[in-house]
């Protein structure tokens, strides 16, 4: 990169522990805890660069290893630095992240480190109301792992001040890029202190992510471990040429139905839950995962995956980038994607530090020549195959073959819930409704005032008037005790009174 002060280090030596890196011991032993006691090569690269104070350009792929490479430090700095302590409203760290999923997922791997050492975490990301990250902002905390666009309305509202920052991370700044998060990142970074250390992450340095390491590291030390572009042993790729669609839907219904975790992609948010509901009827427990699910949704149908409740995700390029599930045996790119580096991230939900996985592209005969130079760009050579239903190698890249089994889906399990709780709602109040109504058969009538005798601390208006009568017409709150307390009308439920003019009844108001 032409203007950039960057020093690369050569990779490939034996890989040390952690401690011969520069983590401490109270890191180390943290990370036992969780079974970690081997750095990844990212690490190995990174960590006595970063450990140092020294400001770090990290180029590797998702699944690498970036994750932890980048948490050390920030939590050993933090435990460090005697300059600031925490403070309400003014973060000592920042993580900036391209996707929730990427931030909630970066936060799991910084947190058990983090509190193990006294230091808190909290997420900051658009897609839920903002109330509970103002909170946590508002007691303090030490590290934020945040979505550019909510950061950036929250320091617009005063809720966050980033001057007391002593370290950043841009994590995934290449897809940053590539979603036009760049002029944000530049006002967030302009809002924290200049001279600060300072990590950069990428798969590639194009879209203006070179300027971002040019305006804000410092003689960067830069480490390019298992890029995006270099080859994986461990990935097999495969192409499967189909005669027409309905061939494809079911050589893709039987790819899906192995015992293994497979990720489905499609290009389009409704393809992807059609198919994730086709798979279901056929038999095939799946969960969808794109840009229309709240992050309620996602979060639950990722669970569902990660958990082993199903093995089959079927989703948009959303998930391309960020999502870490271990084991995931085969991906299969249903509607092949319209560029290189799509295929490439996408591919990159298998065969993750150091695991074997398989790739596999479904062909119709009009894409042939658009998916043989994507996989030219990709630098990736498949192994080609014409097959149909039921072919042995379709039978061989799907193993063995999962029990079929009903499969009720979160989405479905969630509006079950909220229906039997609405179905409660509704019950009581008929029930309230049922005793306003006895209480207002005793109301005035032939002149009389026409009011209900009171219930519930309420008036009890709702009775009918007659005969010239005065009666009012019902006021209450549907049944519910107004908020404070003796409103008329309140806990009486007196919807159905009506007055009558002339021998036409009007419906009683209800607020």
């Amino acid at each position: 990169m032409p203007g950039t002060p960057l020093s690369a280090t050569p990779e490939s030596q034996p890989t040390p522990g952690f401690d011969a890196l520069g983590v401490s011991a109270p890191l180390v032993a943290a990370l036992s805890a969780q079974g970690i006691t081997a750095p990844f090569p990212i690490q190995t690269a990174t960590l006595p660069d970063s450990m140092a104070g020294r400001d770090v350009l990290g180029r590797g792929r998702t699944g690498s290893g970036k994750t932890l490479a980048f948490a050390l430090p920030i939590v050993s700095r933090l435990l460090s630095d005697t300059t600031t302590t925490r403070t309400t409203k003014r973060p000592r760290a920042l993580v900036l992240a391209p996707t929730r999923e990427l931030a909630t997922q970066i936060a799991e791997v910084l947190r058990p480190l983090a509190e193990t050492n006294g230091l808190t975490v909290t997420t900051v990301f658009g897609g839920v109301p903002q109330g509970r990250q103002t909170q946590a902002l508002s007691r303090g905390v030490d590290i934020v792992i945040a979505c550019p666009g909510r950061l950036e309305d929250l320091m617009g509202q005063r809720e966050v001040f980033l001057d007391q920052v002593r370290i950043t991370v841009l994590d995934e700044a290449d897809h940053m890029a590539d979603l036009g998060f760049l002029p944000a990142v530049t006002r967030i970074l302009d809002a924290t202190p200049a001279g600060i250390q300072r990590m950069l992450f990428s798969a590639t340095l194009d879209n203006g992510v070179d300027r971002l390491v040019r305006r804000y590291l410092r003689d960067p030390r830069t480490h390019s471990v298992d890029s995006a572009e270099s080859p994986v042993s461990t990935m097999t790729h495969r192409l499967l040429s189909v005669s027409d669609a309905t061939a494809k839907s079911e050589v893709v219904r039987e790819l899906a139905s192995g015992t293994g975790r497979r990720v489905l992609f499609m290009r389009t948010k409704h393809s992807a839950k059609k198919l994730a509901k086709q798979l279901i009827a056929a038999g095939i427990p799946s969960v969808d995962l794109h840009g229309n699910l709240t992050q309620g949704a996602r979060q639950r149908n990722l669970t569902a995956f990660s958990e082993g409740e199903v093995n089959v995700l079927v989703a948009t390029d959303v998930a391309a980038r960020g999502i870490h599930v271990d084991d995931v045996e085969l991906v299969v790119h249903v509607d092949p994607p319209t560029e290189h580096k799509a295929y490439l991230h996408r591919s990159g939900r298998t065969a993750r530090a150091g695991s074997e996985g398989t790739v596999v592209t479904v062909v119709l005969p009009e894409q042939e020549r658009e998916v043989t130079t994507l996989m030219r760009q990709a630098k990736v050579t498949p192994r080609k195959d014409r097959v149909q239903p039921g072919s042995p190698v379709v039978a061989e890249l799907v193993g063995e073959v999962a029990p079929k089994r009903e499969y009720t889906s979160p989405a479905e399990k969630m509006a079950a819930l909220q229906g039997e709780t609405g179905t409660g709602r509704r019950a009581t109040g008929r029930s309230r409704r049922s005793g306003a109504q006895a209480g207002s058969s005793t109301g005035g009538r032939s002149g009389g005032s026409g009011r209900a005798p009171s219930s519930s601390g309420g008036s009890g208006r709702g009775a009918t008037a007659s005969s010239g009568g005065t009666a009012r017409p019902a006021t209450g709150y549907h049944g519910s005790a107004h908020p404070g307390g003796g409103h008329p009308g309140g806990g009486t439920g007196g919807t159905g009174g009506t007055r009558r003019r002339g021998g036409s009844g009007r419906p009683a108001r209800s607020r």
